[in-house]
């Protein structure tokens, strides 16, 4: 304790070499803790809107289905669909349910015909949950008989607006060719091409009737919290085992995982030379600061200090000026955030993506104790290897340094 009081009254014997490492220090923290916050924001955002654009936090198939083609695909449908979204509705984790069919069809209006990918959904239910679908044009999908919605791409290679008539046409279980007339409702632009270009959306119903069937391809789900998906589908796994689950990274991975493994390697990569330069930077100061000190410690030696004494002493002022100033730094950077940077920021559209996105700043307290962590040890580090050169040097040649 004696220990503590004499290294923390230490700090403010030389007010401005304390000032210094502690603005260094400071900055060196604040500037890793903003990074950080930085990439937790633009994965965290780029997670949430993949899961309200489209794919949910996950989706439950028939087992293999996802990795095998069929011949015909409706034979190896969810048909007990009423009753296990009954049961998914029965765990608290789960907020919505959304039994969906895909439907490959032709879309003509006047004289153009565009192939495209449908999905039949259960659109009330839908609209509440998907709000990142970005309607651009005209209305959501919701309780509208006859409506569909339709991807950027897909309206303009059709050439309509809403308000606009188009027929589908679709081969359905039983080899014939269905048609349905259909009022475009509404047009949507998630940024992502390939989904924008060929995607259009209609009541489930009306789907199944196109397709004479009363089953469902998948079943996906929105839950409270992302974390709760594993637990979610653990459960049905093992109450149907008929079934398998996917999460929407799984559901997206040329996309939605492809492009964060990349955007990972790529903030690991800048993270790497940040903190080089951070902990090079209060490494130097620290340094710097305790060579200054040759007289001092040879005073100290000069009346009995041994040099472990020496070494507690400069230690323990190390960590006291790591540990204040990181605190200093985290604290403004924090501060700084929810002043200057509370409303999201405009991103450039990210890999595979046409749309512009906002980010915000995450910060937790597990990168808050990683970057105290890393700023305390590297203060103490510099302070060891500074400490150790200046507390065995000779006490003749350090009481004649200057």
């Amino acid at each position: 304790m004696m220990l503590f009081s004499l290294c923390f009254r230490n700090l403010f014997r030389n007010i401005r070499r304390t000032i210094a490492i502690l603005l260094t220090v400071g900055l060196g923290a604040g500037a890793l803790f903003s990074f950080e916050g930085f990439i937790n924001g633009v994965l965290t955002d780029y997670r949430e809107s993949t899961i309200h654009a489209n794919a949910g936090n996950g989706q439950f198939n028939t087992k293999g289905y996802r990795e095998t083609v069929y011949q015909k695909p409706w034979k190896h449908w969810i048909s007990d669909w009423y009753s296990i979204k009954s049961e998914l509705l029965q765990n608290e984790a789960v907020e919505y349910v959304f039994p969906r069919v895909p439907i490959s069809a032709m879309l003509t209006h006047g004289k153009v015909s565009i192939a495209g990918q449908g999905q039949g959904i259960d659109a009330k239910e839908e609209a509440k949950f998907f709000n990142a679908l970005n309607i651009i044009e005209g209305e959501s999908l919701s309780d509208q008989k006859k409506g569909i919605l339709l991807g950027k791409g897909l309206s303009q290679a059709l050439g309509v607006k809403p308000g606009d008539k188009i027929t589908v046409y679709t081969k359905s279980s039983t080899d014939s060719i269905s048609k349905g007339k259909f009022t475009v409702i509404g047009i949507f632009h998630t940024g992502n091409a390939d989904f924008d270009n060929r995607v259009f959306r209609i009541q489930l119903p009306e789907a199944q009737d196109l397709l004479e069937t009363n089953l469902v391809e998948s079943i996906s789900v929105g839950l409270n919290d992302h974390s709760n998906w594993n637990e979610v589908s653990k459960m049905l796994s093992t109450s149907h085992p008929e079934l398998e689950a996917a999460s929407f990274a799984d559901i997206d991975k040329i996309y939605y995982g492809n492009s964060v493994n990349w955007l990972s390697m790529q903030f690991y990569v800048v993270q790497m030379i940040i903190i080089s330069i951070v902990l090079l930077g209060i490494f130097n100061t620290i340094s710097t600061s305790i060579l200054e000190r040759k007289q001092e410690i040879g005073n100290l030696r000069a009346n009995g200090e041994s040099t472990w004494d020496v070494m507690r002493m400069i230690l323990c002022e190390g960590a006291l000026l790591g540990l204040i100033g990181s605190m200093i730094g985290l604290g403004l950077t924090a501060l700084v955030a929810k002043t200057f940077l509370h409303q999201q920021i405009l991103m450039p559209p990210g890999p595979g993506s046409t749309r512009q996105f906002f980010i915000s700043f995450y910060f937790t307290s597990g990168m808050a104790i990683q970057t105290l962590a890393l700023s305390v040890l590297s203060s103490i580090a510099a302070s060891f290897l500074a400490g150790l050169k200046v507390a065995r040097m000779p006490i003749a040649k350090a009481l004649r340094s200057y």
